[in-house]
């Protein structure tokens, strides 16, 4: 039975069949059963959940045969649950020597589980008499911080897709990396995604894990890529409908994760494209970005996801650390030098003082460079008003100390727009 066609490559799509097809030879009802679900499923679902549902219960449907006289969905009971979890939670992950995580486990139950409610709800006659998993069974979700990028690695990264030979690794490593596009999103991509609106270019993400999509304001540097690669590659383009295709026809993800990761190897790294999407949001929040605007930019749902990122670099909690440094020593009778100063510290320091924002400081490190100084001033939603007044002339006074006549010009700009004194 193909799921989900069109979303995997074809040898996964047939062995998927194949294995429904004996699944269905060895136990009708079970086969039948699980067949009828996901044919619903696919009315509401998205692929790629359909495709997960399909996983798990292939996965149980199997261990059942094998382990169980359980030929029908209805005779699972409690007991089978409980020693299918006992299985899952011993086979191996995709790491070697390692078993599936604790996340892949909690996915799996919890798709299971809502297999069974979803038949009790719909009253089908193949459903148990009680959902046989319950909450305990999912284990706890772990939540570590995203790993993500250093600045360093991340331009390694990014000077090493600029330097490979095939145009698609470096379109596919800089799309990821300066608009935070899930893999999905990369290949789903339509031909005509690359709009103009107003002065600036703009990518349009297609419907995607979250069922919703979104507009991302595109870098210079990737409109001058898109327009090369389209040039080179339009007939493909429209052949296939997709922005991302060449000779060799489009993407899925697995080809998307093979691009990143060699050419992490060429540069020294360990990258894979959700690692760039948390590396996008990493460098945006330490930054000084508004968490509803990356949150817009990722096309996050809830601001909880988002949230996720503000707890990799928190300043305040930084600053505070260092502050109190000199009570504990004291407490301890290790009075420290007064020109003592941690590495990490200094580095914090120094770039907190980079540069006077309107609300705060641009915390971005002098070694890179960046095309939008004073972005947030010339922004078309930027606001200010008279009670800003005094901090604008602060700001317009570090920039002529600092020898920035531009960014001096600019506030002085401001300081008119809101009438009265600007000296």
């Amino acid at each position: 039975m193909g799921a989900v066609p069109d979303q995997r490559p074809p040898a996964l799509e047939s062995k998927a069949a194949a294995e429904w097809d004996e699944i269905t030879t060895m136990a009708p009802e079970l086969g039948r059963c699980c067949s009828r679900y996901l044919a619903q499923a696919s009315t509401f679902l998205a692929p790629a959940s359909v495709e997960s549902a399909d996983n798990a219960l292939r996965q149980l449907t199997r261990w059942l045969i094998a382990h169980t006289e359980v030929r029908a969905v209805a005779d699972i009971g409690r007991t089978d649950i409980e020693d299918f979890k006992v299985w899952l939670a011993n086979q191996p992950g995709h790491k070697p020597g390692r078993r599936v995580s604790a996340n892949t486990r909690a996915q799996r139950l919890r798709t299971l589980r809502m297999f069974f409610e979803r038949i009790i709800e719909w009253d089908w006659a193949e459903a148990p008499a009680r959902n046989p998993i319950i909450a305990g069974d999912i284990p706890t979700r772990p939540e570590p911080l995203p790993r993500f990028l250093e600045d360093r690695d991340a331009a390694r990264l990014m000077a090493a897709a600029r330097a490979e030979p095939d145009p698609r690794d470096r379109l596919v490593v800089e799309l990821l990396a300066r608009t935070g596009l899930r893999a999905g999103e990369l290949c789903n991509l339509d031909a005509d995604a690359v709009v103009r609106i107003g002065e600036g270019h703009w990518l349009r993400v297609p419907v995607g894990k979250l069922r919703n999509d979104r507009y991302v304001p595109l870098h210079p540097q990737l409109v001058e890529v898109f327009a090369v690669w389209t040039a080179e590659n339009l007939e493909h383009i429209r052949r296939h409908r997709r922005l991302v295709a060449d000779h060799r026809g489009t993407l899925d993800r697995h080809g998307v994760g093979r691009i990143v990761r060699r050419v992490g190897r060429h540069a020294g790294v360990v990258a894979h494209p959700h690692r760039l999407r948390h590396t996008l949001a990493t460098q945006a929040i330490n930054r000084g970005m508004r968490l509803e605007a990356i949150a817009a930019l990722l096309g996050h749902r809830s601001m909880d996801m988002t949230l996720t990122y503000a707890r990799i670099a928190d300043r305040v909690v930084a600053d505070e650390y260092e502050a109190v440094n000199a009570k504990v020593d004291a407490l301890y009778g290790q009075a420290l030098p007064a020109d003592f100063e941690t590495a990490g510290m200094a580095r914090l320091r120094r770039e907190a003082h980079a540069r006077m924002l309107g609300n705060g400081f641009c915390t971005r490190p002098v070694e890179l460079d960046c095309r939008m100084e004073s972005a947030c001033e010339t922004c078309s939603y930027f606001q200010t008003t008279v009670e800003f007044k005094p901090t604008l002339k602060r700001q317009r006074d570090h920039a002529r100390e600092h020898d920035q006549p531009e960014r001096a010009a600019l506030f002085d700009r401001l300081l008119e727009g809101l009438g009265g004194d600007s000296a």
